[in-house]
C-alpha cells in the first residue's frame, strides 16, 4: 500500500457551463470548456503541479506547496476571467477554485483522503472567479500568500468535526468586497450553543456542531433506522449550521412535519427548518402516540 504525502490539492471548474450550452450551442460551448480546462492544465504545469483528472468541466491537480498551488490558481483565474477566453460571444467566463493542504494516499493515477474532500467542499463554497482554501493551507503558505487571505465564513465539512474556517485568495484586490469591522469568526471550535434530539422506539441521536448531520431511513447504515413501505434507504436527513437547523428530505414520498402548535409540514427533494419541538413522519403524517413518529426537540 502506497504511503501518505503531504500535497496541495486543488479543485477548479467552470462556473454556470449548463448555461454556456444553452447560449453558445453543444460544439461551441464544448470548444469554449476545452480552452478552459486546457488554460487549468498549463497553469497547474507551469507552476510545479500535477494534473490528477479532469471531470466534465473540472480539474483536480496536486502541487508540492501550498504556494505553487495558489501560484497556478491566480494563474487560471487571471487567464480564464481576464484573458481572451474572458468572453465568448458576449458570455462571460468565470471558474471557482477550492484547495486544501495535507496528507493523500497515491494510487496509481489518483489520489485519496479526507484532504481530497476538503479541496473539493471548498469549491463547492466558492463562487464565480473566487478561490476558497482552509487554514491548513494558509498555515502552510508564505508570508507574501498569507497577507492575501481573509477569513470569510465557517462551515461543517464531511469528516471534520466542528465547524472550519473558509478563506479566500484576493487574487485580484482591486475587486475586494469589504467585510464589516464588527465581524468577529472567534475559535473554530467554538462552543456549540444549541443541540436538537431525535428519538424513535428507545434509540436517541444528537444532532450538534461536533456531529452535525444525522441521516434517517430504512437502510442500516442510517444513524436513525425506521423501516416501512413508504420510507425510502436515505429518506431524509436532519443538520446543523450556524445553530440552525435543516431538515432534508432525499425520498420517493417525502416527509411530514407536525409541530407540538399542531402546524403540520410537508417537504419532499427540498428542506426546510426545523426549530422547537415535535414529530417527523416518513412518508405520511404520523402523531405524537404513533410507533412510527420521531420525536425532535431542540435545546438551547
Amino acid at each position: 500500500m502506497a504511503n501518505e504525502t503531504e500535497v496541495a490539492v486543488l479543485f477548479a471548474d467552470v462556473v454556470g457551463s449548463t448555461e454556456l450550452y444553452e447560449a453558445l450551442g453543444d460544439i461551441k460551448a464544448r470548444d469554449t470548456i476545452a480552452h478552459c480546462l486546457d488554460a487549468m492544465k498549463t497553469a497547474t504545469e507551469q507552476n510545479s503541479g500535477r494534473v490528477i483528472k479532469t471531470i466534465g468541466d473540472e480539474v483536480m491537480s496536486t502541487f508540492p506547496t501550498a504556494d505553487d498551488a495558489l501560484n497556478a490558481a491566480r494563474e487560471m483565474q487571471i487567464n480564464i476571467s481576464r484573458g481572451p477566453l474572458a468572453s465568448s460571444e458576449g458570455v462571460p467566463l468565470a471558474i471557482r477554485v477550492g484547495c486544501d493542504f495535507g496528507p493523500v494516499v497515491p494510487d496509481e493515477r489518483d489520489v485519496f483522503g479526507s484532504t481530497v474532500h476538503t479541496a473539493n467542499r471548498m469549491t463547492s463554497q466558492a463562487k464565480a472567479s473566487q478561490i476558497v482554501t482552509t487554514s491548513d493551507m494558509v498555515e502552510h503558505l508564505s508570508a507574501e500568500w498569507r497577507a492575501s487571505v481573509r477569513q470569510i465564513d465557517l462551515a461543517h465539512v464531511k469528516g471534520k468535526s466542528g465547524e472550519i474556517a473558509l478563506y479566500e485568495v484576493l487574487w485580484q484586490k482591486d475587486d475586494i468586497t469589504s467585510m464589516l469591522p464588527t465581524i468577529s469568526w472567534g475559535d473554530e471550535q467554538r462552543k456549540p450553543t444549541t443541540r436538537m434530539r431525535l428519538r424513535y422506539q428507545g434509540d436517541e441521536v444528537t444532532v450538534e456542531a461536533g456531529h452535525p448531520l444525522v441521516r434517517i431511513g430504512r437502510s442500516e447504515d442510517n444513524e436513525l433506522v425506521v423501516k416501512g413501505n413508504l420510507i425510502s434507504r436515505l429518506h431524509c436527513r436532519v443538520e446543523i449550521s450556524r445553530d440552525r437547523f435543516s431538515l432534508v428530505d432525499q425520498s420517493t414520498n417525502g416527509t411530514f412535519v407536525v409541530t407540538r402548535q399542531g402546524e403540520e409540514l410537508f417537504v419532499r427533494r427540498d428542506s426546510i427548518q426545523l426549530s422547537g419541538e415535535g414529530v417527523i413522519g416518513l412518508g405520511r403524517v404520523v402523531q405524537p402516540g404513533s410507533a412510527q413518529a420521531i420525536h425532535f426537540i431542540q435545546e438551547d
